[in-house]
């Protein structure tokens, strides 16, 4: 086992997943998204019992795979919304998420992975609030744990969104930082996060810091319960503005171990 920074102080773990299993990931843990859902990415998340998702080797695999399937979801009478025009997608990948089986207000959550790499590649480490389906995004608030683009190949994001901090008003807070072949080694991607502040981090190293104001929820809808994500997305409104190299397929987000710590 791997001794992370916060068993090195006053942290106390209070739920992990170490991928010491074999198979689908634990239900009791997670759970599958499936279709076209976000950001006019191009692929299509696949259900439980399909290879893009699964637990061997002692760690969870998240897989990018170029293969043409078609679209649950393909209305020919649809015209505008693009996740149900598509009749085929290109691409599968996965999604996994712990709404509705695990969400927390504060603390530590760190995870140790290795990313996938190429033009086009987009995976994440994510929160949404647990409050998502009633409030609305941006208002519900949204953290990325890690973000990388593979059109910037050494390169780590982690932002903040809020109703008055978003990527659709080009006001989103968040910061980046230098890692090198973050596709070759595994690191520790993580958030400290409380009533005051949230501090990201890629290994011990705190890159970004966000303050609460005190000026409400439209900037701080942080005091809430929030719910994890780990996708791997390709193209869409980010990842694929330079396009995609479609000699990199497959590609695989690996994830070792997924630890949330509270004081």
């Amino acid at each position: 086992m791997t001794k992370s920074h916060a068993q090195k102080n006053e942290w106390k773990l209070i739920w992990s997943d170490e991928f010491d299993y074999t198979g689908e990931p634990d239900d009791s843990k997670w759970t599958r998204e499936e279709g076209f859902l976000r950001n006019a990415e191009l692929q299509l998340y696949t259900p439980a019992g399909a290879d893009n998702v699964r637990v061997e080797n002692g760690m969870l695999v998240i897989e990018a795979i170029k293969e043409r399937i078609r679209n649950p979801a393909y209305d020919p009478a649809e015209t505008k919304d693009w996740r149900t025009s598509r009749e085929y997608a290109e691409y599968t990948s996965g999604s996994v998420r712990s709404k509705g089986k695990a969400e927390w207000q504060y603390g530590r959550i760190e995870v140790r992975a290795k990313l996938p790499a190429g033009r086009g590649m987009w995976p994440a480490i994510w929160m949404l609030a647990a409050d998502v389906n009633e409030t609305g995004w941006p208002e519900c608030g949204e953290i990325d744990i890690m973000e990388y683009v593979g059109f910037e190949p050494d390169t780590i994001y982690a932002t903040v969104h809020t109703k008055d901090y978003n990527h659709v008003l080009s006001t989103q807070k968040g910061a980046k930082i230098h890692i090198a072949d973050p596709d070759k080694d595994f690191h520790v991607y993580a958030v400290e996060w409380d009533a005051r502040k949230m501090d990201f981090f890629v290994d011990d190293e705190n890159y970004f810091t966000f303050e609460n104001e005190g000026t409400g929820t439209d900037t701080w809808p942080y005091d809430k319960k929030y719910f994890l994500t780990l996708n791997i997305a390709i193209g869409g409104a980010w990842g694929g503005q330079k396009g995609i190299d479609e000699s990199i397929f497959p590609r695989k987000f690996c994830i070792d171990y997924v630890r949330v710590y509270q004081k």
